[in-house]
């Protein structure tokens, strides 16, 4: 694809999001993993990790309904949701992660991530990273899911992504890697699709 092709793909995507309201372009990442795999149902409880700026939460709010409840978590603050719960901390912190838990005050349905670490622009760092948070986010996930609850997480490519993939499939049955098509066509980001967790701890 070439260059202008690229800016168009990607202004498009940020036009609507703009249009329709959205805090940034990576809501139709959310709706596309949605589309295609259902992973989130009207009246679920969800927990959205690295949430900010909170494009997510507004994508959820309209699928879950007012029976639906959501928890949304980042370092950063994040401006009001409306039916959203807002948490402030590090996920990788064991206390922030026991303080989600204690938010949620039950077992979710659902658990996502879309979680990336501040760019270096040094690959096999941001990798490195990048795993480190999807598999925060992975425990967290484990700790809160209903049996047959669903995960989705977002990792950048490298070498630590097949024995993450590998310990996530132990985890949950199906699991896909999926990349959205609002993805850039020059970013090196994947999304795990984990559904059916086998049980919890």
């Amino acid at each position: 694809m070439s260059h202008w092709r690229k800016q168009q793909h990607q202004e498009r995507y940020f036009r609507m999001a703009k249009k329709e309201g959205y805090r940034a372009r990576s809501a139709y990442k959310l709706l596309q993993i949605q589309e295609k795999f259902r992973v989130i149902r009207k009246g679920d409880i969800v927990v959205d990790l690295g949430a900010a700026p909170g494009s997510w939460c507004q994508v959820v709010t309209k699928i879950v309904g007012q029976r639906g409840r959501i928890i949304a978590l980042d370092l950063q603050e994040i401006e009001p949701v409306e039916g959203v719960t807002v948490l402030q901390g590090d996920m990788t912190d064991p206390d922030v992660q026991a303080q989600v838990i204690a938010t949620a005050g039950r077992k979710v349905n659902v658990v996502l991530s879309d979680a990336a670490p501040s760019t270096t622009g040094v690959k096999l760092r941001d990798h490195v990273i990048s795993i480190e948070l999807a598999r925060a986010a992975f425990e967290v996930a484990q700790r809160l899911l209903v049996p047959k609850g669903n995960m989705v997480l977002k990792v950048f490519n490298g070498e630590d992504l097949p024995p993450l993939i590998r310990d996530v499939k132990n985890a949950f049955h199906p699991v896909k890697v999926h990349t959205p098509p609002a993805t850039r066509n020059e970013s090196w980001e994947n999304f795990i699709v984990a559904r059916g967790f086998k049980g919890g701890r």
